[in-house]
């Protein structure tokens, strides 16, 4: 076999000790370590960013769990406020909650979903469809309070005006209809953006076979799309449940005495009467009630939380299960 020349020798030789000039040319370079440390800076400084933001979390938590631990128990979620709410449980805003989430989300979903399809799939693109989309985004950034005084002029005010007497005043069907108006631009976003994420080759193909349009949505679009769609919906009745200020002049009361067993316990309210909520609960507790045990008003703020974070991870389960059905 033929003998290399020296130099041709000299170069790729790892046992050579000369620092990498003549030695190993897989070593790294000065430049190359040079962007380890800046990657390895920046990794910590991110970590130490991120612990900065979970940290005073975990501690309010922590301090909120030792204060309400004391109330935490079945009895105080089942039982209703008694001795002028100083005492008993949440379960008659408990309840009330439960109502004015499930009617907002029956109101606010089909007319949200519905929008953001013929947005998607129908409306051209032209000066009307970009006021609208304007329209959308600019409502989904309005303050609640602002949703609240909307719902008094129109669901409380408005609806007398017109002489309709069903659900007439502050009531369980304004508050609700008041929250459906603050979760739908949110909604309509959410649909959009997951009908926008199914690619144009689904539909295309569903075209080519001769499908319309509307079978193409039916049985192509919506089934592709529903992940997001309804992970946009779950996570508004979390932020519907912790509203205040758009129930606070519609429909939302002080007190109101709720049966302790049977089925009137469970369906304590109409669409026409007032009703109680919890995080007004936990505000009239907090600013009007003397003399309430800080373990009753820790407790009802932890209830709160645990209910929207209950509603949030299995928002985020339930996408997960979705996402992994896709065959794309």
């Amino acid at each position: 076999m033929p003998k290399l020349p020296d130099d041709m020798q000299t170069v790729g030789n790892p046992t050579n000790g000369d620092g990498g000039q003549n030695g190993n040319v897989f070593a790294a370079s000065s430049f190359e370590k040079w962007k380890c440390v800046k990657e390895t800076v920046a990794k910590y400084v991110f970590m130490t960013m991120a612990i900065a933001l979970v940290l005073p979390v975990a501690a309010i938590l922590g301090y909120l769990l030792f204060k309400a631990w004391p109330a935490l128990s079945p009895s105080f979620i089942l039982e209703n406020p008694r001795g002028n709410m100083t005492a008993g449980g949440i379960w008659a805003p408990l309840v009330g909650t439960f109502f004015l989430v499930l009617i907002s989300l029956l109101l606010a979903a089909p007319v949200g979903i519905l929008a953001g399809v013929y947005l998607n799939e129908y409306a051209r693109d032209n000066w009307i469809t970009r006021i609208i989309n304007l329209g959308v985004v600019n409502l989904a950034g309005v303050p609640s309070i602002v949703h609240a005084l909307f719902g008094v002029g129109a669901f409380v005010i408005g609806i007398r005006m017109l002489g309709i007497q069903w659900g007439l005043g502050r009531s369980l069907l304004a508050a609700s209809c008041t929250l459906a108006v603050m979760t739908l631009p949110v909604i309509i976003t959410s649909s959009r953006e997951a009908l926008a994420a199914v690619p144009m080759s689904f539909r295309e193909a569903c075209w080519n076979m001769g499908a319309t349009r509307w079978q193409t949505i039916r049985t192509i679009v919506l089934p592709n799309s529903i992940s997001g769609i309804l992970t946009g919906v779950i996570l508004q009745v979390s932020r519907a449940a912790g509203e205040t200020a758009p129930i606070l002049f519609s429909g939302a009361i002080l007190f109101v005495r709720v049966e302790d067993h049977g089925l009137q316990s469970f369906f304590p309210y109409g669409l026409s009467d007032s009703c109680m909520a919890l995080s007004y609960h936990l505000y009239t507790l907090s600013t009007q009630v003397a003399d309430v045990p800080d373990h009753i008003l820790f407790g009802t703020a932890v209830v709160l939380i645990a209910l929207v974070l209950v509603v949030n991870s299995l928002s985020i389960g339930f996408r997960i299960y979705l996402r992994s059905r896709k065959k794309w």
